[in-house]
């Protein structure tokens, strides 16, 4: 089942930088609900 992000919890958690918006591993993985050791799986093997 879908969750739905609210727009202002995910805008909290972007940082501007060098110019670049960018999001920590550890807000993201939160976000999805999941370890962040996990995450980083997830994007190495993708």
């Amino acid at each position: 089942m879908a969750k739905i992000i609210l727009q202002e919890r995910v805008e909290k958690k972007i940082l501007l930088i060098r110019g670049k918006k960018v999001m920590l591993d550890s807000d993201l993985a939160e976000l999805y609900e999941v370890e962040t050791k996990n995450l980083n799986k997830a994007v190495k093997r993708n």
